[in-house]
């Protein structure tokens, strides 16, 4: 007697998405990175703003961005690119040739010797 398949509230189910990433890690940074990005689309839209943010790669029946993204991923239209050490050694031997340095934090602001 077979058990049937109760139908889950992960749709994708998240053994699928596992499939697409390298790690749990990988697929939270994924799937919330492209939640903002599409919040950010759909926020924009209203105001008439113009930008380089794309819409959902995929129609969903959910209106959540988290979802919207997980779907992405399981449909391979959100990816990712693990950089390579000898992509990072050529990056970070082309930030040491820059002369000053600005960092900005997650909500704008300069900091760094110049942020007084």
């Amino acid at each position: 007697m077979t058990t049937p398949q109760r139908p889950t509230l992960m749709d994708p189910p998240i053994e699928e998405l596992l499939d697409k990433v390298d790690s749990k890690f990988t697929l939270v940074a994924l799937g919330a990175m492209r939640a903002r990005q599409i919040n950010s689309y759909y926020n924009s839209l209203g105001q008439g703003i113009g930008g380089s943010i794309a819409p959902p790669q995929v129609t969903s029946v959910s209106n959540k961005s988290l979802s919207i993204s997980f779907q992405e991923i399981a449909e391979q239209c959100a990816t990712y690119h693990r950089p390579t050490p000898e992509e990072l050694a050529a990056e970070a031997a082309q930030g040491e040739a820059v002369d000053e340095v600005v960092l900005t934090d997650p909500f704008g602001f300069p900091t760094g010797p110049d942020a007084g």
